[in-house]
């Protein structure tokens, strides 16, 4: 059986996935941004298998990396990595927002907070190889604006949302190649259309399909091998946006992600 950190597992699809994963014996890290609803989580998985809460708000990537440090050290046995906190598209028309370290918000929480939190997990997951990274990623998809990575001008929520699954899709690709022969896998997936979530009735949209619906995909991901650097839309491989497997586009993110991190 595996251990399996999930990001944002407090509600959703995230949740879900953590009820399924701890019911077929996996040790299953859920984490959350609040601590109460993290730590109740936990208390009812317990009633199912093995599991513990971790608690930081990827929004600060100072708390993403502490994140990191607490799950190696608490488990060294880290074998699966799904990035599925995310923020959407917010309230129709609402202004741009910012992150803890001044970053646009979904660019922060949907994409540098799985770069950096990833990064950090990397030489632990390499060590219990074969072992997975899972990015919960959209179908919705927009080429980030390298000269405005910041979506600084002419905001849109929705095209800030789609920016910052465009750059997770594209990140994805280029780490399975950086990580080709080391029996880690890393994927990308649109789980299902607009699932019936917070994120999604906050956006004023009426939805479509369950998170049951969503999970599918996830949860195969996460357990089966299922090869490398490929998206999958549920359960069926797929293509993303044809800009995410440019090679020059992935190369002009990467440098635009390490000045955005200071790296």
């Amino acid at each position: 059986m595996a251990t399996i950190l999930i990001t944002g597992a407090t509600s959703g699809l995230g949740r879900y996935v953590a009820f399924e994963l701890v019911r077929c014996g996996h040790v299953v890290l859920v984490h959350g941004r609040d601590a109460g609803r993290t730590e109740r989580l936990a208390g009812e998985l317990r009633a199912e298998g093995d599991a513990e809460a971790f608690v930081a708000d990827l929004a600060s990537l100072a708390q993403v990396r502490e994140l990191a440090g607490r799950v190696a050290e608490a488990h060294p046995g880290l074998d699966v990595l799904v990035n599925n906190a995310g923020v959407g598209f917010g309230v129709p028309g609402a202004d741009r927002e910012l992150s803890a370290d001044g970053h646009e918000l979904r660019l922060a929480v949907n994409y540098l907070a799985p770069v950096v939190l990833t990064r950090a997990l990397v030489p632990v997951l390499r060590a219990n190889a074969p072992a997975r990274i899972v990015n919960v990623g959209s179908a919705g998809q927009e080429p980030l604006d390298i000269e405005d990575p910041e979506f600084s001008r002419g905001y849109d929520g929705v095209s800030a949302y789609c920016r910052s699954k465009f750059a997770l899709a594209a990140h994805t690709f280029a780490l399975a190649g950086e990580l080709d022969g080391t029996g880690v896998s890393v994927n990308v997936l649109h789980p299902a259309t607009y699932m019936d979530t917070a994120m999604v009735r906050e956006a004023d949209v009426t939805p479509w399909s369950t998170v049951a619906d969503g999970a599918a995909g996830v949860l195969d991901l996460a357990t089966r091998d299922l090869g490398s650097g490929r998206y999958f839309d549920g359960t069926s491989p797929a293509r993303a946006h044809e800009a995410a497997y440019d090679p020059g586009v992935r190369k002009r993110l990467a440098a635009v992600t390490d000045q955005l991190l200071g790296v």
